[in-house]
């Protein structure tokens, strides 16, 4: 720990400035130690308040801007996968979507005291078309806002962090090794329920093909979109025919689907979670027929784009044939 305040009262606003920078970016960086230790090391003038202030207003505004123009480029599906490599993927996302739905340009301030959802604001807002201006401006009042109340936590609590880092600099590695396995405990936690969550063997399926055969054959089952309705407002594709339902209100729902119709649930979430544990209360409640959709929206999506591709190739194929019979 001594190495640490060493290395702050050295190169204070660089290390702040790195920690900031890939934290926004997304690495397992803890900033906020960084910070709240600069703001006690600037009370005693061991580091300059202003440039270690400034440094952390850099990190955030080139983090969250990469990921804003990410977001601008490759749309919604950035916001995806980044929540896709979370530990609560799904929670993840409709966090974000009732965020940003709720709040708009205020969700990049709230989104700052989020786990899970401070990186996945920007993209959202870039798939948004949110304006370079009004985003630079949200994102450094959120950074600005972020980066003082660390900061002045550090200045309060000065007196006592220095306390603090003179007992763990005394524990030394036996500090390091029970956090690490604290940690490392945690994600397993987190992993566990994960793949609980996933595991669907009670879950029947349906593909997108042999929904798309079933509506060519006549078939009509009630299609169920368990997304929320800042999801649905912020993604506005859909499947034709589709009830609007999110994942909370469907237990006061239940009424809607007496009427024996085959019910097939869908969601544009990583690993259909919503749609699987929509599937699950459905059941649960004794509508014994209920699929979930193999991919939901986006495999849908993905099917008609093929369709459209090949229906728009037909016409130039025909022709080529035409003209080499004349």
């Amino acid at each position: 720990m001594d190495d640490l305040v060493t290395l702050l009262s050295a190169q204070g606003a660089a290390v702040v400035f790195l920690a900031t920078l890939a934290t926004r970016l997304g690495a397992p960086v803890p900033a906020a130690p960084f910070l709240i230790v600069a703001g006690g090391l600037s009370v005693g003038g061991q580091v300059s308040f202003a440039a270690v202030l400034a440094a952390a207003l850099a990190g955030n505004i080139l983090g969250d801007g990469a990921w804003f123009l990410a977001g601008r480029r490759w749309g919604y599906r950035v916001m995806r996968l980044l929540c896709r490599i979370s530990l609560s993927a799904d929670s993840c996302v409709r966090r974000s979507e009732a965020i940003l739905g709720r709040w708009g340009g205020l969700s990049l301030i709230a989104a700052k005291f989020v786990p899970g959802v401070s990186v996945v604001a920007p993209p959202m807002a870039g798939a948004l078309g949110m304006s370079n201006t009004r985003f630079l401006s949200y994102e450094t009042v959120a950074a600005l806002i972020w980066t003082l109340g660390f900061l002045m936590l550090g200045r309060l609590f000065h007196a006592a962090i220095q306390d603090v880092l003179s007992v763990l600099s005394n524990v030394g590695l036996t500090a390091a090794v029970v956090g690490t396995l604290v940690l490392a405990a945690f994600v397993a936690w987190r992993y566990r329920r994960r793949r609980i969550a996933l595991a669907a063997e009670d879950i029947e399926q349906i593909e997108v093909g042999d929904l798309r055969e079933a509506f060519a054959a006549g078939e009509r089952p009630m299609l169920i979109d368990v997304r929320s309705a800042e999801g649905r407002a912020l993604d506005p594709r859909a499947i034709p025919g589709a009830v609007g339902i999110g994942l909370r209100e469907l237990p006061s729902q239940l009424a809607a689907f007496a009427d024996g119709r085959e019910l097939i649930v869908f969601c544009d979430c990583p690993n259909d979670e919503s749609a699987i544990a929509a599937a699950r209360v459905l059941m649960k409640a004794g509508l014994p027929r209920v699929r979930v959709l193999a991919g939901g929206l986006s495999a849908w999506a993905a099917a008609a784009a093929l369709e459209e591709a090949d229906e728009e190739a037909a016409p130039a194929g025909a022709s080529c044939v035409a003209a080499h019979a004349a």
